[in-house]
């Protein structure tokens, strides 16, 4: 008779590996120290680990859920054998499975529900939920199983999915023994810059947006309400270290202390909070255990360091100012002519955005005077020569147009929308040496009226994210082969 039980190997941030029948399935497979573009540009994997791929079990297939760089990592790729299949969803964005296949991979799309299967072992990838932010709404979501063992759910990086919740409550698939859940929350310490916080004074749900009981409260109540059968629940994400923050990891990415917080507070499931290395055995019958894997470690000497630095940033924050993520620019005239075709485009694609569609629907601002047709200001720092211009978005003509000098309050007074970069950043990202998602975490600044998601971020997400630009996400993967094929000579 076949073993029911299904084990979870988790590796940091979002990989896990999956066994069930003496099959072995790689999800997210980001193995290396950390993820991004080049070796110059690296979020490091929170707790730090080194993960020794040699002595790993022998893979099945690898599973992509989506095309974010904390999941989708050619260096890890490049390292696995190449005859492994790569399963992904129907809306793998095609530079993606490109440069897949470039390292000698197949890749297999997989219908939403369609099975992958390797003996007893099945997995089914559903679609996000339909509530789903736009810039993850191609994730696919793993249910993985042994047989008529009990399922376990992967909620990857997106709202449950709808298509999983309705089968789920018409009885057509059995309720989830576990959910693995992802703590996106990215929540840096008060006093850090960020495009996450809002400039303008008075705005943000600093109480909310701050707290861990909140965090909690959306992973484990809201997230899971539609599966009120569920008996374990397993934290992960939120396991990586921000870049130029001096503040180490983000705020809540204990998971086991959140995980020991949990079951203090709720007795509706139990909750797990793995390390990597930790490895979840959900059995047909009884409780789901847990033991460490020999082949994961964790580089306790940094993970203490970060931790200090951590403390010490909470204790007396002296966060630094703003600065630039991408390669310096080395041909300023060329990039002055890249900046300059760009801007058309860009404020033609604001219109739409929710940014966009707010900053033209309201009549007056701050002082109740009439705003007139210059809604949004775009201040780039850096440029060649040191100087910094200043551009306001005119809705008579959907451009951009220079404006003269002023400081941060007289912008904010003026204009009720604005953000802040560096020239570099924004060339960074039209040559692929940068994804939006990389700038947008501590080398930008926002203000806006109205929600969160009405932030100029956002709107530069729907804009520059690899489902609108896939032509810059190309080359974005050709610089990262690139930096491989570098490493690969040099080595």
């Amino acid at each position: 008779m076949t073993d029911r039980s299904l084990t979870l190997t988790f590796l940091g941030h979002q990989t896990w590996l999956v066994e069930g029948d003496g099959h072995w399935i790689l999800v997210d497979p980001v193995l290396g120290r950390g993820f991004g573009l080049s070796p110059e540009l690296e979020f490091r994997i929170w707790p730090p680990r080194t993960v020794e791929t040699a002595r790993m079990p022998q893979l099945d297939a690898l599973v992509l859920t989506h095309e974010h760089l904390d999941h989708f990592h050619l260096p890890t790729l490049a390292a696995l054998p190449k005859s492994l299949p790569v399963y992904t969803g129907p809306l793998l964005p095609a530079p993606v499975a490109e440069a897949i296949e470039s390292l000698g991979f197949t890749v297999r799309r997989i219908d939403h529900t369609g099975v992958i299967q390797f003996g007893e072992l099945t997995m089914r990838l559903y679609p996000a939920g339909a509530r789903t932010l736009f810039w993850e709404d191609r994730v696919v979501q793993p249910v993985a199983r042994v047989g008529d063992g009990p399922p376990v759910v992967i909620g990857v990086d997106a709202d449950l999915s709808d298509v999983y919740k309705d089968a789920v409550a018409s009885g057509r698939e059995p309720m989830p023994r576990m959910a693995i859940v992802s703590n996106n929350s990215q929540i840096a310490p008060p006093g850090t810059p960020g495009s996450d916080t809002n400039l303008l004074p008075g705005t943000g749900d600093i109480r909310g947006r701050k707290s861990g009981l909140k965090v909690l409260g959306e992973l484990l109540l809201d997230y899971l309400e539609p599966l009120p059968g569920i008996r374990d629940v397993a934290l992960c994400g939120n396991g990586f270290l921000p870049a130029n923050t001096p503040h180490g990891p983000y705020l809540y990415a204990d998971h086991p202390a959140m995980a020991q917080a949990a079951n203090i507070l709720q007795h509706l499931f139990t909750v797990h909070g793995p390390r990597p290395g930790d490895q979840l055995t959900v059995p047909g019958d009884g409780p789901v255990t847990s033991e460490r894997v020999d082949w994961v470690h964790i580089d306790e000497r940094f993970e203490a360091q970060q931790l200090a630095a951590h403390e010490a940033f909470l204790a007396e924050p002296k966060a630094p100012p703003i600065a630039p993520i991408a390669p310096p620019i080395t041909d300023g005239g060329s990039a002055l002519i890249e900046l300059d075709e760009e801007l058309p485009r860009l404020a033609r694609e604001l219109v739409p955005t929710s940014a966009g569609q707010l900053a033209a629907s309201i009549p007056e601002y701050l002082d109740g005077q009439p705003l007139g047709p210059h809604r949004i200001l775009l201040v780039l720092r850096d440029l060649p020569g040191g100087w910094e211009r200043r551009y306001a978005w005119d809705l008579t003509t959907a451009r951009f147009t220079l404006v003269d000098p002023l400081d941060l309050d007289e912008a904010m007074a003026r204009y009720p929308f604005g953000l802040i970069m560096f020239f570099q950043d924004l060339i960074g990202i039209l040559r692929g040496q940068v994804q939006i998602w990389d700038v947008a975490g501590s080398s930008m600044q926002c203000w806006n009226i109205g929600r969160p998601l009405d932030s100029l971020v956002y709107a530069l997400f729907a804009i520059y994210g690899e489902h609108q630009r896939p032509e810059l996400a190309a080359r974005s993967y050709a610089y990262a082969l690139g930096h491989l094929a570098g490493a690969r000579r040099a080595g």
